[in-house]
């Protein structure tokens, strides 16, 4: 049967043969980041480990975590990519940014061979989520120093897609879409709402208008959260799909196939996967149903390689087989686990929130806004939660009693809901932050 992935050699492989391959790079990757990398040598000597007796994939679990705080840390003390930057400079071709939307944005350099493997990974991602040699795509996400943005463009070239690097700029994003009868388009979930209601509100259109018949999500949870799709694909008339990477590792890392049944792993020989539990860091097995925190390490790095990454995404895992034949395991992310609030012992996640207050739309827009008054995670109930109503004429005392029996009912905590109206929330072109955090601004005062 042939496979129609983009690269079928890789992406049909069975996992003892990928474990193989893996096994092998891996093994290099560990003796290359010990001779070069100060953090790294450091951080395996106090483990009492020796590159020298590394056996094969089942010695990762012992090698000690990698964090993201770590690394602005190793960066802030040796500027500007810290000491676990194993390339020379000369080697580095390029320097890009994380978003720093949980912190200070640290700074990952490549040389040309990581971005060959950034941009494979990122292709094979693109052609699950079904973005072919015929699609005109808009790509409103900047492109420049965001680390999704060139790789993932480069991306849609090597498929050989005509690009339309636009970024957020929403007029001439509709004028673009009308002149050259884009019909894919790729952007945040966020932003694809946010988008949907600039048309509706400064062009008198509906947005399905417009051409675009697909569109491409990622760079924050949402596409994959069944309201949201839901909502998006209303407002577009246009399917969906959604992809996930990570800014320290590779833009693109995951990608959706037309089963829609989670995002397939597309870094099949560049990186290795892991699930732990969140709290005790214990490895999970990666099965169908398993849930738990997202940990990569890389074994084909060059420039800033990172063993045993916590990504702090919570996922949820499919292992049983895809219709569409590739062969790698697939997951959603369900939220971020610095993100989660602890509600009277219950773990609670914002995406889990706005999935259930986007259920109410019309009666709601779908936009939240959960306000924190202490530092969390551990939140004195009742959680208070802005939300926008849709409809002014509706009675708004039985929508607001609604929301906070279905946020007990279903999420198993007390809630304060607080009805603001439609368009009082901030939209982001980018990242939706979801958290406001008042006790900062009391601080600042």
């Amino acid at each position: 049967m042939t496979v129609d992935c983009f690269n079928p050699k890789i992406e049909t492989l069975s996992n003892e043969a990928l474990d193989e391959i893996r096994g092998f790079k891996l093994k290099k990757q560990i003796s290359y980041v010990y001779e070069r990398s100060p953090f790294y040598r450091k951080k395996m000597d106090e483990a009492g480990i020796n590159p020298r007796n590394f056996k094969g994939l089942e010695d990762l679990k012992h090698f000690p975590f990698t964090t993201k705080d770590e690394i602005r840390q190793s960066q802030v003390e040796f500027p500007p990519l810290g000491d676990y930057q194993a390339a020379q400079k000369k080697d580095i071709i390029r320097i890009h940014s994380s978003s720093g939307t949980t912190g200070r944005p640290s700074f990952v350099g490549i040389t040309s061979y990581d971005r060959d493997i950034w941009i494979e990974m990122a292709a094979r991602a693109f052609y699950a989520n079904g973005l072919r040699p015929d699609n005109v795509i808009i790509f409103a996400l900047a492109i420049g120093f965001f680390v999704g943005g060139l790789p993932s463009s480069a991306a849609i070239e090597k498929i050989g897609a005509t690009l339309v690097p636009v970024g957020t700029t929403s007029e001439r994003i509709v004028s673009s879409a009308q002149e050259l009868k884009a019909d894919y388009l790729a952007c945040t979930p966020s932003y694809a709402i946010y988008l949907a209601e600039y048309i509706k509100k400064n062009y008198n259109m509906d947005p399905s208008e417009l051409s675009i018949r697909q569109i491409h999500c990622g760079a924050e949870p949402g596409a994959g959260i069944p309201s949201i799709r839901s909502k998006i694909e209303g407002l577009w008339n246009a399917k969906v799909c959604e992809a996930m990477g990570n800014a320290d590792m590779a833009p693109i890392i995951f990608g959706e196939c037309e089963e829609q049944e989670g995002m397939h792993f597309c870094g099949q020989e560049f990186i290795i996967p892991e699930i732990i539990n969140p709290d005790t860091g214990k490895n999970l097995p990666i099965e169908d149903g398993v849930s738990g925190e997202l940990i990569y390490t890389s074994v084909d790095r060059q420039s800033s390689p990172i063993l045993r990454f916590r990504t702090r995404d919570h996922v949820v895992v499919w292992t049983k087989p895809c219709s569409c034949g590739r062969t790698s395991f697939r997951l959603r992310c369900i939220g971020r686990t610095d993100d989660m609030l602890i509600v009277l012992g219950v773990n609670v996640f914002p995406s889990a929130i706005k999935d259930v207050i986007a259920s109410y739309a019309p009666q709601t827009t779908g936009e939240i806004q959960i306000q924190l008054y202490e530092p969390g995670p551990s939140v004195k109930p009742p959680l208070h939660i802005k939300v926008e109503y849709g409809n002014k004429d509706q009675d708004l005392n039985a929508l607001k009693q609604n929301l906070q029996n279905a946020l007990r009912d279903k999420l198993i905590f007390h809630s304060k809901v607080e009805l603001v109206p439609s368009g009082t929330l901030p939209r982001y072109e980018m990242k939706a932050k979801l958290i406001k955090k008042n006790y900062e601004e009391e601080t600042n005062l």
